[in-house]
């Protein structure tokens, strides 16, 4: 099947497509790292989703202008943690540019590596960059999961309407 080409189409505007994608509620996380000095990294991100099953693979987005862009584009693992109605402050922490997002923060690390991880996390994924394609104005973080905590947790986090929300705010 053939699909005519049409000059009339335009792109869509940044501005349209953020107000769009609003629309859509996502799952928030805080990925996090340690630079190649071995500070704590991490950032909140509504762009992460499974990619895969076998093997099992998860997607992140990041933009390049995050201060945390440096750090993830060379770290050979990361952790996504996943959010909870009792993470809203730490997500918008992490959220901020120019502060200590882990300043009195309660962050573990993942047995056996020093990879910074939140307790109480709905899930927390280690995960290995396994890739790294850059598309647009974000980079596309691959990677495989390697290890899988979870807890009982309250009702998640998400990011709809350009505001946290849970499911009971949400209806």
């Amino acid at each position: 099947m053939t699909i005519p080409a049409h000059e009339a189409l335009l792109p869509v505007d940044g501005g349209t497509f953020r107000r769009a994608m609003s629309r859509l509620a996502a799952p928030l996380t805080v990925v996090t790292t340690r630079d190649a000095t071995g500070a704590p990294r991490g950032f909140t991100a509504s762009s992460t989703t499974a990619a895969s099953l076998e093997p099992p693979l998860l997607v992140v987005g990041i933009s390049h202008t995050s201060s945390c862009h440096g750090a993830l584009s060379q770290a050979p693992e990361f952790v996504v943690n996943v959010l909870g109605r009792q993470h809203r402050a730490v997500a918008e922490l992490f959220a901020r540019s120019g502060v200590d997002r882990f300043a009195g923060q309660d962050f573990t690390s993942w047995p056996g590596s020093g990879l910074p991880c939140l307790p109480g996390a709905h899930a927390t994924l280690r995960c290995v960059a396994r890739e790294r394609i850059p598309v647009g104005d974000h980079d596309l973080l691959i990677g495989e999961l390697v290890g899988v905590l979870t807890s009982e947790s309250t009702e998640p986090l998400l990011w709809y309407d350009r505001a946290f929300r849970t499911l009971t705010a949400a209806l």
